[in-house]
């Protein structure tokens, strides 16, 4: 199923819910930002953020060759971002590295063209990561997510960096590890669609599994509402490691990269959650504290799937 057609079907899934649960409140976001080094030349050593509906945006092309196109509310800014698979191929979740201007790319390198405002780059040293990206069933791009990183005329010229979305979700896992948790190591990482792979299984009923396979890394985070009782929106306090809670208790276990706790203690909260008429879930949008081994360090995660 395509993140588009699983927008589409949010207010029927809930619909069909056994038992009344908040909906997630989700909505898509379409937005340009970047930032522009001093001496770029097209960005103009600025610093932009463009969203619907504020700002115009104009969508065209498909997976192998696309164009967002935007304009200021007020007129006075007008820009142009394409992104290109080499050719022969489709753009697909993924970093795009030594990426060429678009029109004239050579042989197996990507494209990249970013302009606007009556600027625009003779050569172009870049690339650009693809987090999201979805088609319909004509073949026209129905979401993207991306972010990008161009070199105007030359491989050292200053840098301008910037994200685009389009009838995007959010999508990622990241933590914070206090010094002394053993799980997450004292470290903070974050997780994006360009290098990670995100599954969901189980169902609010039994209790919701996260994997988290990316950078070198794998992780697993569990979600269990108290034993009886179905995961919705709000907060699970005094939670125990879910495959041997007591009853009363919520459930959680984070763990992944050979470690795992004995004992956990903690809390979580799940801001949006939509699910199928199953129980299984269509997106889901929670944070969770974890400490390990009854320790005071913790580890913080966010959580934003979306299927």
């Amino acid at each position: 199923m395509t993140v588009a057609m699983a927008a589409a079907g949010l207010l029927t899934a809930t619909a069909a819910l056994a038992a009344p649960t908040k909906a997630a409140e989700r909505t898509a976001v379409t937005s340009y930002e970047f930032v522009s080094q001093s001496g770029d030349w097209v960005g103009g050593g600025q610093t932009r953020s463009y969203q619907a509906p504020t700002d115009k945006f104009r969508f065209t092309g498909n997976a192998e060759y696309l164009t967002l196109s935007v304009d200021s509310a007020d007129g006075r800014e007008w820009w142009s971002v394409t992104l290109a698979a080499p050719k022969g191929e489709r753009l697909r979740p993924g970093i795009y590295r030594d990426a060429e201007r678009a029109p004239f790319r050579t042989g197996r390198a990507p494209g990249l063209d970013v302009g606007g405002t009556g600027r625009g780059c003779n050569q172009v040293w870049g690339q650009f990561a693809i987090d999201q990206i979805e088609t319909d069933s004509s073949g026209a791009v129905s979401v993207l997510e991306a972010s990008f990183t161009q070199n105007c005329d030359g491989p050292n010229a200053p840098a301008l960096n910037g994200k685009v979305k389009y009838q995007a979700f959010p999508l990622g896992y990241k933590f914070a590890s206090d010094p002394g948790d053993y799980i997450g190591g004292g470290v903070s990482k974050a997780y994006s669609g360009s290098t990670t792979v995100f599954t969901m299984s189980g169902t609010v009923a039994n209790g919701l599994s996260l994997g988290v396979s990316g950078q070198r890394d794998g992780w697993h985070v569990e979600l269990a509402a108290p034993r009886g009782e179905s995961l919705k929106v709000g907060k699970y306090l005094d939670a125990q490691r879910s495959a041997f809670r007591e009853d009363g208790h919520p459930g959680i276990d984070i763990g992944g990269n050979g470690r795992g706790c004995n004992k956990i203690s903690g809390s979580f909260e799940i801001t949006e959650l939509v699910t199928n008429p199953d129980g299984t879930v269509k997106a889901l949008a929670a944070t969770v504290e974890q400490h390990c081994e009854g320790g005071t360090p913790a580890l913080r995660a966010t959580i934003n799937y979306y299927a």
